[in-house]
């Protein structure tokens, strides 16, 4: 009765009935989809691989969570680059504390490989925590015996001391198998001092270069003393390759009887001896370099065909105390405007914009390194803002306009170099504005030996040969996160010209 009543219904409104049987199939799909929608997320509810705690889980941009739990080709490899730094300046920060309760970084279902004794391979998955920050964001296991606490390697990893941080970023490397016989090798930790006045400034750099470790390299200490309108003093120590030390886990380095060393508190003993190109004096550097807390930059590594080139900035906003002393007369210094970095890598056809300054409670770095490829060359430049709390932002100004407006001369020859410069960059809401004043420059004709930065440096075929080292003030105005940001002081910037 009901089919013959459905039939005769059909019959005679068949455009009414077609509606009705269609709004049903649709009501059917879209409980089959909301069905097998919640069961997902049941599913992963109860996924161990997707179980880490805490409300909000952190992945790099364009990391699928799905890509990674079923391993395809997106999750192959996958790491946090700069874990620790992320951990301790953006997750964990002080910034953040008004808002964030804890910070735990895990890594689940790593693939690794297992050599046996034997040589064979055995694929393994590995997972890694630090059971304390776990634990905070409400996620440890459940201990049936024993215990499950931070071991000395978690402790350094999310708090470690001073010291432990300067060895772990300010290493010396050995050049990659490709660059081991490239006489254009080159590392060096640099240092740079201004006067409480700031007419005077020193900058002291200790250098391996050369074909290290088994070829013709060697190592030399360079101090170069300025004053602001007069002449620039450079003193120069070479050392063979049997009396330079360095490490590849350890930031310190003795170059005969010059040396860096790291203090228990973090700070840098900086000793350097060296005459100048006369012979006539010489020049002795007795410097405790202490770094502020928070302000470095964790390093950057660039790889482009055959150019490679690293930097990390361990001591961007530093004070210093001690002295430097040229013959018996010696300049003392109590708390003065440091800086402290250090760079490594291949140097042929390769020349940089850089530049570090304070500009009142705001230290600012700003940098590009450019290779021969001028594709590269092209890229933007970074702009890293650090306060008292740490790192702050990073902005990626697309040009420095430089306007060449001071001279300088140069082996005989006048070279155009900068009196002012200027970058600007929008991201979003956040805007910054940078404009330097140029106090004093210098220039040094890379195609000749010993330039500024080392031995190693010199004869690269730049296409711009003119090293330029300027001194001056920087202003900054902008606005991050909301809020305005304003500063200007001293500092010290380098280009090509």
């Amino acid at each position: 009765m009901i089919a013959l009543l459905a039939l005769r219904n059909l019959v005679l409104r068949p455009w009414r009935s077609a509606f009705l049987l269609l709004g049903y199939s649709l009501g059917v799909a879209v409980m089959v989809v909301l069905l097998s929608i919640g069961e997902a997320l049941l599913a992963q509810a109860r996924d161990e691989k997707l179980v880490g705690g805490g409300d909000v889980t952190v992945l790099p941009e364009g990391i699928d969570v799905e890509v990674l739990k079923t391993g395809g080709l997106g999750g192959m490899f996958f790491s946090i680059d700069h874990a620790r730094f992320i951990y301790a300046q953006l997750l964990a920060a002080p910034r953040l504390a008004p808002f964030l309760d804890a910070a735990a970084p895990q890594i689940e279902g790593k693939l690794l490989y297992a050599r046996t004794r034997s040589g064979r391979e055995l694929p393994v998955l590995a997972s890694g925590e630090i059971p304390s920050r776990t634990v905070a964001v409400g996620a440890g296991p459940s201990i049936t015996a024993g215990s499950w606490t931070d071991d000395g390697d978690d402790v350094a990893w999310r708090d470690p001391r001073p010291d432990e941080l300067r060895q772990a970023i300010d290493h010396f490397h050995l050049p990659p198998v490709a660059a081991r016989q490239d006489p254009t090798w080159a590392e060096w930790h640099y240092f740079n001092v201004l006067s409480p006045d700031g007419n005077r400034w020193a900058f002291v750099s200790f250098i391996v270069a050369g074909e290290v470790p088994g070829g013709r390299w060697g190592g030399q200490v360079l101090v170069t003393l300025h004053s602001q309108g007069g002449a620039s003093r450079r003193f120069v120590a070479t050392v063979p390759p049997n009396q330079v030390k360095f490490s590849t886990t350890r930031a310190d380095v003795a170059m005969g009887n010059s040396s860096v060393t790291v203090l228990a508190d973090g700070r840098y003993a900086v000793r350097a001896y060296a005459k100048d190109e006369s012979g006539r004096d010489s020049v002795q550097v007795n410097l405790v370099v202490a770094p502020a807390v928070g302000a470095y930059f964790p390093g950057a590594a660039l790889s482009s065909g055959e150019t490679v080139s690293g930097y990390v900035v361990p001591g961007l906003r530093a004070s210093a105390i001690g002295s430097i002393c040229v013959g018996a007369r010696c300049e003392q210094f109590d708390g003065a405007q440091a800086y402290h970095d250090h760079n490594w890598g291949v140097w042929r056809g390769v020349s940089w914009e850089w530049g570090a300054a304070r500009a009142g409670q705001f230290t600012v770095l700003y940098g590009r390194v450019q290779p021969a490829d001028s594709a590269v060359a092209s890229q933007p430049l970074f702009v890293y803002v650090v306060d008292s709390l740490g790192f702050l932002a990073v902005y990626r100004p697309r040009e420095i306009r430089h306007d060449d407006g001071r001279v300088v001369r140069v082996g005989g020859q006048d070279v155009r170099v900068p009196s002012r410069a200027t970058m600007i960059d929008v991201r979003g809401d956040d805007t910054l504005s940078v404009e330097l004043t140029i106090d004093d420059a210098a220039a040094t004709d890379t195609r000749a030996p010993g330039v500024e930065r080392g031995e190693g440096l010199s004869n690269r075929s730049l296409a711009r040969p003119y090293f330029v080292q300027m001194k001056g003030r920087m202003r900054v105005s902008g606005r991050v996160r909301g809020r305005p940001i304003a500063g200007a002081g001293a500092g010290f910037f380098e280009t090509y010209r």
